[in-house]
């Protein structure tokens, strides 16, 4: 069928005598006089591409241009202008317009633009079919996992891609939100801008603010350049600021200056930068139970918590925790190529179905990584599975079967602990109850014990 397209000039002879030209040349072609009833014309429907003169009385090129844009953004939009207002045609392209003419121009130079502008159309309708197609069938990468609650996420990953709003991430421990604000970003308008991660947790509180807004030169010792920040660094991109739980007082207020006015103020200038970049969060506290207690700000939560997101712990969706395992028995396969283990034995995947993995999906990665890494035989056994995950019911005096020595019990419930601390020692430590120095000797003082019958030694 052939294309539409409404051609614009208050000089009526001029929009017939260029729509006669284009239907020739296998358009279908309409001319007015009035960008009035072009206005009309469009809101109707049915206009592949505009061709409008600048200058008209009453409603004008621009403001048919405007209207074009607002009713279909993608729509093709050709400019003519008399040679005196160029620099309005110039102002017409910074607002959307594919190109413009200066009259006067033979008729089939306008058809050459026109055809390269409905071709770039259609390029774009086909890029959105497919990237809506890829969205709808392809799963997000390393969100694994077909469970209601699973697909849920996945659902709203794909609705908040397309909305920049900021949203709040929340979960335990390695479910996974990192990943989550990844996706967001990748499927999102500014993904061919940056996306950038800090962990709120991982820095001193002046580092922090220096990292996220920027300081002028001589802000503070050591401060001999000036610099940008985070902020300025996730222009036109997202900014993901994982475990936000931990931002300091002083720094959560600057932070909700950012979000209401849009600008920074760098670590020791009087000036402000505005910032074009989307906010994610994420965190395992739980932010509303620490603003009742004066430890998060209730005015920056209901800045940050326009939409949350619930990432679902793996014990609660157990369905999804053997196709996990299949991806990462296939990932680390691929990265460890001189590994023997092709799968696992069916005692060891019932034991994956059993273990509350306390450590989510990070915890399984890392269990199926050291098998991979770790293992003897194409289907790697029980024995090869770390000592906490091997136990029956995850408790670690379960296995015992007779009297043990003290060292071994503080072996075996320190290597327990650690396993549901995500082998974070520090953690570990202060859930103990001990120093970091204590767990490290209980780590390695466990004496080597008769292997049990049928197992290897």
């Amino acid at each position: 069928m052939a294309e539409r397209i409404l051609v614009v000039d208050d000089h009526l002879e001029m929009a017939e005598m260029l729509a006669e030209a284009l239907a020739e040349a296998g358009f279908q072609a309409e001319a007015l006089d009035s960008g009035a009833r072009a206005l009309e014309r469009l809101e109707a429907g049915g206009v592949d591409a505009l061709v409008t003169d600048l200058r008209m009385d009453g409603v004008g090129g621009m403001e048919l241009l405007a209207a074009s844009q607002r009713l279909d953004p993608r729509r093709p939009v050709i400019v003519m202008t008399a040679y005196g207002a160029i620099d309005t045609a110039v102002d017409s392209i910074r607002q959307g317009a594919y190109h413009y003419l200066t009259k006067p121009f033979p008729p089939e130079e306008l058809e050459i633009f026109l055809r390269r502008a409905l071709e770039a159309h259609k390029l774009q309708i086909e890029a959105g079919r497919l990237r809506k197609a890829l969205r709808e069938h392809q799963p997000i990468e390393g969100l694994v996992g077909s469970s209601p609650a699973m697909r849920e996420v996945v659902e709203l990953v794909d609705r908040l891609a397309v909305v920049d709003v900021p949203v709040l991430i929340q979960g335990e421990t390695g479910t996974g939100k990192s990943l989550v604000a990844g996706a967001i970003h990748a499927r999102s308008a500014r993904a061919k801008g940056p996306f950038v991660s800090i962990n709120c947790a991982a820095l001193p509180e002046p580092l922090l603010e220096s990292e996220l807004f920027g300081h002028a030169k001589g802000a503070f010792t050591g401060a001999t350049s000036e610099r940008a920040g985070l902020f300025a660094e996730a222009e036109a991109g997202t900014l993901l600021l994982d475990e936000i739980g931990e931002l300091p007082l002083a720094i959560q207020a600057k932070l909700l200056h950012v979000l209401e006015r849009g600008s920074v103020r760098p670590v020791g200038s009087s000036r402000e930068r505005k910032v074009d970049v989307r906010i994610l969060a994420a965190t395992h506290r739980d932010l509303h139970d620490m603003a009742q207690n004066q430890k998060f700000r209730e005015d920056l939560l209901y800045r940050l918590d326009v939409v949350t997101i619930e990432i679902p712990a793996l014990k609660q969706r157990k369905e999804d925790i053997l196709p996990l395992v299949d991806h990462f028995l296939g990932v680390f396969r691929e990265r460890f190529g001189h590994s023997p283990v092709a799968g696992f034995t069916p005692a060891v995947l019932a034991r994956f179905l059993d273990y509350p993995w306390p450590g989510n999906v990070r915890e399984l990665s890392h269990v199926v990584q050291r098998m991979v890494v770790l293992g003897r035989r194409a289907q790697a056994d029980l024995e090869e599975l770390p000592q906490a995950i091997r136990y029956e019911s995850g408790n670690p005096m379960d296995v015992f079967s007779k009297v043990l020595p003290a060292r071994e019990l503080q072996h075996r419930y320190a290597l327990w602990a650690l396993e549901r601390c995500s082998g974070l020692k520090n953690r570990t430590a202060e859930a103990l109850g001990i120093d970091i120095k204590t767990l490290n000797r209980w780590l390695q003082e466990g004496p080597v014990l008769e292997p049990a019958p049928g197992e290897r030694p």
